[in-house]
């Protein structure tokens, strides 16, 4: 798409070992109908060297570059460097294993541009497949205005770096993504950029998400349990607390049924049934979590089946907001 003074789109995607699935996430950029779009892939030290990849795929005209982390350092810490090496005033991000529709830069810009200087990030419906590229579920955000009480609320999902866009001067107010978080990297970075901005949505999945099960953040649950709640409520709790008791207690509450909902996915029962307990201590209203401690009390006897009917269903839905 050519249009007048068109800003700069600078796309990131960190990159670590997954050289199948990274070809599909470059030429979804390179396929953009809007023009004025800049590439930087930041390979996180991967076992190969992801350049040789990048030299085989048709990227056209697009503006690319690859740089090579001398050591593993993180997802945030690869974006950090993804975002210091480029100088657009909108900054996007793909996840490797993630690809888009060909619309979703022009939408992104679209939205900024309908929601003026004071729409600071902009995100963008998904299309949920699984591993046979069977769709399995689909999230339209409802992100509008002043995000930051509904987030902390847990009434908003975080929208995964793959489906969102943010002005420079947003990050530079913000900060960088936070390096210390091993999982839940987007709800905390949200976070901070809705303190200093309003939120426009896409009301379309122009983001298509692969559950492969290879190597995917949100699976590790020890991690999430150990480091990245106890990261979160040291950093965000006072925030919360600012909004009122009630606010307090449904952070707390929802970030132990997302922890509870982690274990119970990833089959650590007993874990499952302490974080939803707390988590109805906390937030008694939350519906969602009695379903997940039912699952929970009876571990893999229910779960399991319980999960591929969900999928069957959810893929056979319309709309699934976030």
């Amino acid at each position: 798409m050519e249009r007048q003074n068109a800003p700069l789109v600078s796309v990131v995607i960190p990159t670590y070992g997954r050289p199948e699935f990274l070809p599909d996430a470059v030429e979804s950029v390179a396929e953009q109908t809007y023009s004025n779009v800049q590439l930087v892939v930041v390979d996180d030290h991967s076992p190969e060297p992801v350049e040789p990849v990048l030299a085989d795929v048709d990227l056209g005209t697009l503006d690319w570059q690859c740089i090579r982390h001398a050591e593993n350092k993180g997802a945030n810490a690869a974006r950090r460097t993804g975002i210091e090496a480029t100088e657009s005033d909108i900054v996007a991000f793909l996840d490797d294993d993630d690809y888009w529709e060909s619309t979703l830069v022009e939408r992104l810009v679209d939205a900024f541009d309908s929601g003026g200087p004071d729409v600071g990030a902009v995100a963008v419906g998904v299309r949920i497949v699984d591993g046979a590229g069977e769709q399995i579920g689909e999230m339209i955000p409802d992100y509008v205005g002043n995000i930051t009480e509904r987030i902390l609320r847990g009434e908003l999902q975080a929208a995964t770096f793959s489906r969102f866009a943010v002005r420079r001067s947003v990050i530079d107010a913000a900060g960088y993504p936070d390096e210390r978080f091993p999982s839940w990297q987007d709800k905390e970075w949200h976070i901070r950029l809705s303190q200093h901005c309003k939120y426009a949505s896409v009301s379309e999945p122009l983001v298509v998400r692969r559950i492969t099960g290879h190597g995917q953040i949100t699976d590790d649950f020890e991690k999430k349990r150990d480091v990245s709640y106890e990261l979160l409520v040291e950093k965000h709790s006072t925030l919360a607390a600012s909004y009122g008791p009630e606010c307090y207690q449904q952070f707390i509450g929802h970030l132990n049924t997302t922890l509870g909902f982690s274990a119970l996915r990833n089959g650590y029962y007993r874990d499952a049934v302490v974080h939803l307990l707390r988590a109805v201590r906390y937030d008694p209203k939350r519906r969602s979590t009695y379903g997940y401690l039912a699952l929970a009390v009876t571990g893999p006897i229910s779960y399991p089946p319980a999960r591929r009917i969900k999928q069957w269903l959810s893929g056979r839905t319309p709309s699934l907001s976030v």
